[in-house]
């Protein structure tokens, strides 16, 4: 009996001490957090109007801000008329050439095969007259010349005619397809980054800040409407280094938010496997010269959707309580 008295209470004594414990390890600091999105502006161009305050809450897709858009028309206008520049030279290219363009070619031909055969009759007579010594051996020489140039030029002028009756060559058919395909490519990027002048939320959520004025003219890739997501709140919080192994992707946690009577439910959905530095503000006697993990709480239901975002949070897991 008393064996059995004193282990029972050896078993009392270390669960309590363990409760203790528990209870008494520091919290896990943080602030509340929501997804931000920093609308950026496409070009440098003035902002002409602004469409919502800041604190309103928007639908996806709905204006924001809208910027000058004279310069984005020119510029869409003088695509245009490359991409028409490309199709009508590719049109050009399948159809080949004109049938007067042929025929000019056929009477080229014809032109040069009539010189041809008179420069040719002309050497012929002056070979004759050459062995009768009526002619000298120069005029012949220049009369073989002529033969040989009416010659060439015959070859040139059917060639020329053969290659328009064949058509364009099929390389570069392709490469006028290239370059138009190109055009066109380039015209729609133009096109969505053209339409980004017109500054629309892509989700829904609060205006957290417009950082510029109607009339200012932003710097390309500056925000210029920063949001708040209608998404989960989460605790971004510091995990110290003893407590790391306990957690994973999944442990219930309790958020707990000044003001707030009861904690918040909530689940760890991101530890860091990298520590850090405490951070300045977690920084209790205790926690000092201690690693950390970065980690992140979500919030299970809706009770801090309502809470601005950068709150101060207390996490712990979940049924251990503030003590």
């Amino acid at each position: 009996m008393n064996r059995t008295f004193v282990s029972l209470m050896a078993l009392a004594i270390g669960a309590l001490g363990g409760c203790a414990r528990n209870q008494g390890d520091p919290p896990m600091v943080g602030t509340l957090e929501r997804d931000r999105i920093e609308m950026i502006a496409e070009e440098s161009e003035p902002i002409m109007s602004i469409e919502v305050r800041e604190g309103a809450h928007v639908d996806a897709g709905q204006v924001l801000l809208r910027q000058e858009t004279q310069v984005a028309q020119a510029r869409a206008a003088e695509l245009q008329a490359q991409i028409a520049q490309a199709r009508q030279k590719l049109t050009e290219l399948e159809r080949g050439e004109r049938v007067e363009v042929v025929q000019q070619a056929r009477a080229r031909v014809e032109s040069a095969a009539a010189m041809a055969a008179r420069d040719q009759r002309e050497y012929k007579r002056l070979s004759e007259l050459i062995q009768q010594r009526l002619v000298s051996q120069s005029q012949l020489d220049q009369a073989r010349a002529a033969n040989d140039s009416s010659q060439a030029n015959l070859r040139e002028a059917q060639q020329q005619l053969n290659a328009l009756l064949h058509g364009n060559r099929i390389e570069d058919i392709d490469q006028a397809r290239a370059a138009l395909a190109a055009a066109e490519s380039t015209a729609r990027q133009t096109q969505i980054t053209d339409a980004r002048l017109i500054v629309r939320a892509t989700r829904p959520g609060v205006v957290e800040a417009i950082p510029y004025k109607m009339g200012e003219r932003p710097p390309k890739g500056s925000p210029v409407v920063v949001m708040l997501a209608d998404t989960p709140a989460f605790a971004r919080i510091y995990v110290p280094a003893d407590e790391r192994v306990r957690i994973h992707p999944g442990t219930k946690a309790e958020i707990y938010i000044e003001g707030q009577k009861a904690p918040i439910p909530g689940f760890f959905r991101y530890v860091a496997s990298d520590s850090v530095f405490t951070p300045y503000f977690a920084l209790t006697q205790r926690d000092r010269s201690r690693l950390v993990f970065l980690a992140e709480v979500e919030v299970s239901n809706d009770q801090a959707r309502t809470l601005p975002a950068g709150v101060p949070v207390e996490v712990r897991l979940a049924g251990e309580g503030r003590g």
